[in-house]
């Protein structure tokens, strides 16, 4: 691994639809992780810094805010378009700052615009209500009208995808926006703002703030920011919550997860291997939504298991841009945590049927290497049962029934998704009743939901009860207004203390 400053370049803050030259004098490396090395630095905000990009989107609002829906309209329509013939670009991106493999990369993307897609159906998702003659000559009516600068704060995993939840849906709605990406992959950010600013977003709409945990706080506190988007750790999660509303923000907070597959006897074991693999260990597991848990109600365990290790035989681990199924974890420390929960289950008394360290990859060395693994037998004591490990490790856990399984699943700390595999629709049909989970799969191994309904779990999975995108995206980026009205005349005359009885 090579770690040095001299001669890389910097990826600024950007501010008023250009790049924003940072004088914080800190940085923080980014890597390539394929290659682990360091390939450039990111600036890292200061106070002074913060208060200038949220100055900037404050001054824009204004007249963002009072842009005709029309003109907003075709703003997005443009960017959507920009998107949509450039995503090879922006693929790229990830992959060299995240490792995902480069086809992992453009589903990311493709989601994402799966949200700007509905933003530019906006004008029906933010009209009001009327109601004429609710008196006599009186008549109410609702305005949805956008809060002013709204922060959001994007975890490592989806550099483009996670943003894409939220700004295109508060931009359309008329708020401007304040971004700060991670600093661990912070390129994809400043090219999608750069990308809306060649749509023909204003100036100061769209503003990327890079930094640490000082530009978190910054936003978090600062009194022109009125919302807080959040996606990542549960205990990251928690403080962002807390924080923010303590300084009177409204919050969205969405946090881990501990996701379980409960597997029934009668399901399709083949598919539900292909299902298992698929959603464990795509973007080397570093999803909110991965799978990390296989339930087999017995007797499936042993074949499910032994129809999982074939497939992982034939996975291959390398550079995403290579011919390979699986990239490499996003950082050398993100890498060795994850590695240790590994030796933390075998400890623990579970059985290390397929072991990722070590494997011979198709990539550089000094890369941050770690192969599917995947282990049986895993006490629900461990550590590495009950804590999110964020990376290509999946557990078997073995019961001896469907209410043993969903008792299970119940009694967890999180409660982001869930997928049940089964050929009986009964079963199915109980278990999204009966699961306390917040995004549910049947069949499903990754359900996370099509960008006009909304995403969010329950439980420490999200923090308040405010989800992403969909009608809950553009409910949390505006506030209603109603208004009573009535023009008039001299038939309204006299003194009444009363309220209006027809």
């Amino acid at each position: 691994m090579t770690d040095t400053t001299e001669n890389q370049p910097i990826v600024h803050h950007w501010v008023d639809g250009a790049e924003y030259l940072s004088t914080s004098g800190r940085t923080a490396p980014v890597y390539d992780p394929a290659l682990g090395v360091v390939t450039k630095q990111v600036a890292l905000a200061d106070q002074a810094e913060i208060d200038a990009v949220v100055a900037s989107a404050k001054a824009a609002f204004p007249g963002w805010r009072d842009t005709s829906i029309t003109r907003r309209q075709q703003v997005l329509f443009t960017f959507r378009e920009l998107l949509a013939s450039r995503k090879a670009e922006l693929a790229d991106i990830l992959t060299s700052e995240h490792g995902k493999v480069l086809s992992d990369a453009l589903g990311e993307i493709t989601r994402g615009l799966e949200v700007v897609e509905l933003a530019t159906g906006f004008p029906h998702l933010i009209k009001g209500e009327y109601s004429e003659n609710v008196s006599t000559g009186v008549d109410v009516y609702s305005l949805r009208q956008p809060l002013g600068v709204v922060g959001v704060i994007s975890p490592f995993n989806f550099p483009a995808m996670v943003p894409m939840w939220f700004f295109p849906i508060a931009i359309a709605a008329g708020n401007t926006v304040v971004l700060k990406p991670s600093e661990k992959d912070p390129s994809a950010a400043n090219w999608l703002a750069e990308l809306f600013t060649e749509a023909g977003l204003p100036d100061g709409v769209l503003n990327v703030l890079h930094g640490d945990k000082v530009a978190v706080d910054g936003l978090l506190e600062h009194p022109d920011v009125k919302s807080i988007s959040f996606v990542g750790s549960t205990p990251i999660a928690q403080y962002i919550y807390e924080t923010a509303a303590k300084n009177g923000k409204r919050v969205q907070a969405l946090g881990g997860a501990k996701n379980h597959m409960l597997v029934l006897p009668d399901a399709d074991l083949d598919l539900t291997a292909d299902a298992a693999i698929n959603a464990g260990f795509g973007s080397a597991g570093e999803r909110c939504m991965a799978i990390s848990v296989v339930v087999a109600v017995e007797p499936v365990a042993d074949e499910l298991i032994e129809k999982i290790t074939q497939r992982m035989a034939g996975l291959k681990t390398g550079d995403g841009r290579r011919n390979c199924d699986m990239g490499p974890l996003v950082t050398e420390a993100h890498r060795d945590k994850v590695a240790g929960y590994i030796d933390i289950a075998a400890t623990d008394g579970a059985t290390v049927v397929v072991d990722g360290r070590g494997i011979e990859v198709d990539g550089a060395a000094e890369g941050f290497w770690l192969g599917p693994t995947l282990l049986d037998n895993v006490p629900v004591t461990s550590r590495a049962y009950t804590e999110e490990i964020f990376g290509p490790v999946l557990s078997v856990v073995r019961v001896s029934s469907y209410e043993e399984g969903v008792a299970l699943i119940n009694n967890g700390a999180f409660g982001n998704g869930t997928a049940i595999f089964t050929n009986d629709g009964g079963a199915a049909r109980r278990f999204q009743n009966e699961i306390e989970v917040g995004m549910i799969g049947i069949n499903v191994p990754i359900p996370v939901p099509v960008a006009y309904y909304s995403f969010g779990g329950f439980k420490d999975s999200i923090f308040g009860s405010n989800k992403a995108y969909g009608v809950h995206g553009f409910d949390f980026f505006t506030r209603e207004k109603a208004v009573t009205s009535r023009w008039l005349d001299p038939s309204h005359g006299g003194i009444n203390l009363g309220f209006p009885q027809n």
